[in-house]
């Protein structure tokens, strides 16, 4: 089932990640348009030592603290019963996996930036970061189709904007120097995040719809008029969240724009009017 904490511990990691990448590739492409590329991850400008690779940090720890919660804490060392993996805590080994995958991309790009062992291209920093959204959107996607009812649908959701992380991140590797792939990226990760925390406060919290409840470790609606109504409740915060990040992005490129705007930025909007006028042109 989950619980309020198993959603507000990585979503709180995916909204801090998801917001720095958006910041970081807004004022990266403000300052200097023309030589700007993809990164999976974004260094602390003017710093170095740990404090350049902090998000890297960030990530392999909480990575590494939630996943000792779900396989330590949450299975109370009980790995075993009669000789095989405990049935009563396979949710919290697949969640333990998942959580896994992203210590390990973590680790490899703090590796490939901080030694000379593992020198990667970020394309193929990318491609290992879209395996770990992969294992994570194979983890939810199966949540979908074994919970049922509004519970089901809100995960369903969820992994719609998990797919949307793993499109990003491949397309970054793809097009290493597209500034909207870039920003997409950091878009799904808050998105993703944000949405973590609302199916927390929804299906454990006290945002439940009304005519449907927690009972029993399942969320149950009193009919299919009121679970109906649960999804587009559903629906209208998802909008909700979208817009909200869309004005929050326009809002920091105005602001990067006007404080850090390189002069490239006037002149690429210039060519780009141009172009589509010569093909506008063309066509007629």
């Amino acid at each position: 089932m989950g619980s309020f904490m198993g959603h507000v511990l990585p979503g709180t990691l995916f909204l801090l990640v998801g917001l720095w990448h958006m910041w970081s590739s807004v004022v990266r492409y403000a300052s200097n348009p023309k030589s700007f590329r993809v990164r999976v991850w974004h260094p602390v400008p003017g710093c170095d030592g740990r404090l350049k690779h902090l998000e890297l940090y960030i990530i392999a720890i909480g990575a590494f603290i939630d996943m000792c919660i779900e396989l330590l804490y949450s299975t109370h060392l009980k790995f075993f019963v009669n000789g095989v993996l405990n049935p009563s805590h396979m949710n919290d080994f697949e969640h333990s996996g998942m959580l896994l995958m992203f210590f390990v991309f973590s680790v490899v790009s703090l590796l490939s930036e901080k030694t000379s062992l593992l020198p990667l291209p970020e394309g193929a920093l990318c491609l290992i970061a879209s395996t770990a959204f992969c294992a994570e959107y194979l983890l939810f996607y199966f949540h979908s189709t074994t919970h049922k009812g509004l519970e089901g649908y809100y995960h369903l959701l969820l992994v719609l904007l998990i797919g949307l992380c793993i499109l990003s991140t491949v397309a970054g590797a793809l097009f290493p120097t597209s500034f909207p792939t870039d920003l997409c990226g950091g878009i799904a990760i808050t998105l993703q995040g944000l949405w973590f925390y609302q199916t927390a406060f929804t299906l454990y919290g006290p945002m439940m719809p009304e005519g449907c409840q927690l009972k029993n470790n399942m969320v149950l609606c009193h009919s299919t008029d009121h679970e109906v109504r649960g999804e587009l409740l559903a629906n209208f915060q998802l909008f909700s969240m979208v817009l909200g990040v869309l004005v929050a992005v326009v809002l920091s490129y105005v602001f990067a724009s006007l404080r850090l705007g390189h002069s490239d930025l006037r002149s690429l909007h210039t060519e780009d009017e141009q172009q589509i006028k010569v093909s506008d042109a063309s066509l007629l």
